[in-house]
């Protein structure tokens, strides 16, 4: 019974939820979209002509806010959107989709193959590991990709791009926080009014790769 009031309880807040019934007026796939609009519409991240990776796309949300945001004014797509999760995702109009574990070393070889040896603008990810519920093991988990992800933008971002991920506060965040500002210039947390309130969800954002910080074929 406590499982069914529970199950209808987040159903009747999801429902009414103004950013639940905004993505469905706009046509995103969740309301994750709205997170990654009030983060670019502060910080300018997206723009027409780009190359961008997209860890953990599925369900393609933060892909079609790419989209739209490196479309010019004259309606045309400009740029490069590569996108990767384990789950299968819907195709989005004009980005190259991959499916696969970023945890794996063949699929993340399949991540730096279609890109073709050009360093990118912009990363973003909005993955998050499967939550156990044991704080300690989850961090853990959330920090192995997390520095996954920060080894993959010293490989491959441009010296001024960004890296954008999802992290939780609580254990490991001030370690997380450490790395960052060890590979990147500027580093800040970013809370968008989409990520609910109660959620332990916030952003890292990092600008312009330290010279430290940037491999050898990225040079």
């Amino acid at each position: 019974m406590g499982k069914k009031k529970f199950n209808k309880a987040w159903l009747d807040r999801h429902l009414s939820d103004p950013y639940v019934k905004l993505a469905q007026q706009r046509s995103y796939r969740s309301r994750g979209a709205f997170k990654l609009i009030e983060i670019d519409e502060r910080d300018q991240l997206i723009r027409p002509g780009i190359r961008a990776v997209d860890l953990g796309s599925t369900p393609g949300a933060w892909c079609q806010v790419l989209r739209e945001r490196m479309t010019d004014r004259s309606g045309t797509f400009q740029g490069r959107i590569v996108a990767l999760d384990m789950l299968p995702m819907e195709p989005v109009p004009g980005v190259e989709f991959l499916l696969g574990d970023f945890r794996e070393a063949a699929v993340l070889e399949l991540l730096e193959q279609a890109l073709e040896g050009n360093r990118v603008d912009l990363i973003v990810s909005d993955m998050a590991p499967n939550l156990s519920g044991v704080a300690a093991a989850d961090a853990a988990r959330m920090s192995d990709l997390i520095e996954l992800a920060l080894d993959f933008a010293a490989h491959h971002l441009k010296a001024d791009g960004s890296l954008l991920v999802k992290c939780f506060h609580g254990s490991g965040y001030s370690q997380m926080v450490k790395r960052f500002k060890e590979v990147f210039q500027q580093v800040e947390p970013r809370k968008p009014k989409a990520s609910r309130d109660e959620s332990a969800e916030t952003y890292l954002l990092g600008r312009r790769l330290k010279s430290a910080a940037i491999s050898a074929d990225n040079a």
